[in-house]
C-alpha cells in the first residue's frame, strides 16, 4: 500500500463511528491502556457503557484512581475475560491483539466472540510494520512476527465460520515527539513491557530518533490497519 495517500486520523473515534453506530452500545475494550478512547466514546455517547480490561497492574491502578461514569474495570486478559456469555455489542482491540501471547490468540478471539451478543462487532486496530517510526522502535523492539501473527489469529477467526468480514480501514496517526526525552518517557520507559536497553542500544535509538528531529521536534505517520468482524448467526 502507498501510505503517502492513506487516510490522516488524529482521533481513532471519528473512523469507529463511522463503521458503527455507537450510541447505546454496551463495549468491552481488551488491554484499554489509559482507555482514553472509551472516555471520548462515553463523553460523545451519554447512553453507551465501556467495561476495560487491561494486565498491566500499574495501569489498571491509575485506571481505578481516574473513575468515570459508565466505564468500569477489570483486571484481566482477553484470553480469559471473567464475564458471562452474550454481554456486549462491540469489543474494541486497540493495538493490543499482537500484545497477546503467541499461543493465546486464537482463544482470545474465542473469548471476544463468547461474550459478544449475536451481531456485534469485533473491532481490531493493529500498527502496521512499516514507516520511519518502526524503524525506530525495531531497534529494541520488533514486533513483525507478533504483528503478522495478529492478523494471521483474524484470518483464522474468519475461516472458522463465526465471524464475518464487516469492514476493512488503512488510515496513519500522526506522532510528535517534543524530543528524545519525551520519546523515552512515552515509548521506552513503560510500565506494561520490560525494555531492557542497555547503554549501547540507547544510544543507537537515540541516534536514529535524533535523524528526525526538527524545529519543532520529531515528526511521524504511523501506519494502521483496521479490521471490522462480525459475530456470526441467525
Amino acid at each position: 500500500m502507498d501510505w503517502s495517500q492513506a487516510r490522516i486520523e488524529r482521533d481513532e473515534l471519528n473512523l469507529l463511528a463511522e463503521l458503527v453506530p455507537l450510541a447505546g452500545l454496551q463495549v468491552i475494550e481488551l488491554g484499554c491502556g489509559s482507555a482514553r478512547l472509551a472516555r471520548d466514546l462515553l463523553a460523545r455517547h451519554p447512553d453507551a457503557r465501556v467495561t476495560g480490561l487491561e494486565v498491566d497492574a500499574i495501569q489498571h491502578a491509575r485506571n481505578l484512581a481516574a473513575p468515570a461514569e459508565r466505564l468500569s474495570f477489570i483486571a484481566a486478559g482477553a484470553e480469559a475475560i471473567p464475564l458471562p456469555e452474550a454481554q456486549f455489542d462491540l469489543a474494541l482491540m486497540l493495538k493490543s491483539l499482537h500484545h497477546v501471547p503467541l499461543a493465546l490468540m486464537d482463544q482470545a478471539l474465542r473469548e471476544v466472540h463468547r461474550v459478544l451478543r449475536t451481531g456485534g462487532h469485533l473491532y481490531v486496530s493493529e500498527p502496521v510494520y512499516a514507516g520511519a517510526l518502526n524503524q525506530i522502535t525495531r531497534l529494541y523492539n520488533d514486533e513483525g512476527a507478533v504483528r503478522a501473527a495478529a492478523q494471521a489469529a483474524l484470518d483464522r477467526a474468519l475461516a472458522s465460520g463465526q465471524w464475518e468480514a464487516a469492514a476493512e480501514r488503512h488510515f496513519a496517526v500522526p506522532v510528535r515527539y517534543a524530543d528524545f526525552a519525551d520519546f523515552e518517557r512515552r515509548m521506552l520507559d513503560v510500565t506494561y513491557a520490560e525494555r531492557h536497553l542497555d547503554d549501547d542500544l540507547r544510544e543507537q535509538v537515540r541516534a536514529r530518533f535524533a535523524a528526525h528531529v526538527g524545529p519543532e521536534g520529531a515528526h511521524f505517520q504511523r501506519p494502521m490497519h483496521v479490521r471490522l468482524l462480525r459475530k456470526a448467526g441467525a
